[in-house]
């Protein structure tokens, strides 16, 4: 359905016989940038986070350091399952398009965890990373709106957003 603006300027277009401007329907490739971002981030945490529970991809071996660092996570008892489910849940949460700020806010620590630690225990594996990281930024600028809220200054509790931007 057309809104009235575009309807008046094809009828005025049709009417007055003036040659019109085709356009393909095509939506531009940018158009389905973020979506694809979303699904492979989500396809990426979603894997690697059921893997962590099935081991069903092949793991190389892993240099000390590595090693010792999930050594450690390991024997809190705690800290590789919570991770592990974090990336499952969030990587759910980004396929099914559901609580797609809410995933990403999920996400970020792991996220700058990941790259720490490629960057300091395990460079050889960084360009998976770094591109989780470059797809994760794009999001977060794509909802930057949903963000904002969280960005408050101020914020008092109970009070709406733009009540707390014109007290402060």
């Amino acid at each position: 359905m057309l809104c009235s603006g575009a309807r008046q300027r094809w009828k005025r277009g049709r009417l007055e016989g003036a040659a019109t401007e085709i356009r393909s329907p095509g939506k531009p490739i940018s158009r389905y940038a973020q979506t694809a971002a979303r699904i492979l981030l989500g396809l990426i945490f979603f894997v690697f986070g059921l893997n962590g529970f099935f081991h069903f991809l092949p793991q190389p071996p892993m240099p000390e350091g590595p090693r010792a660092f999930f050594g450690a996570l390991m024997k809190t008892g705690y800290m590789i399952p919570l991770l592990f489910t974090t990336q499952t849940v969030v990587g759910a949460l980004l396929l099914l398009n559901r609580f797609v700020p809410l995933a990403l806010a999920l996400i970020a620590p792991v996220i700058v965890n990941i790259i720490l630690f490629h960057a300091f225990l395990a460079p050889s594996g960084f360009p998976i990373p770094a591109v989780v990281l470059v797809l994760e930024l794009y999001l977060a600028w794509s909802y930057r709106g949903a963000f904002r809220p969280m960005l408050v200054p101020r914020a008092r509790p109970g009070a709406s957003v733009e009540a707390t931007k014109h007290s402060a």
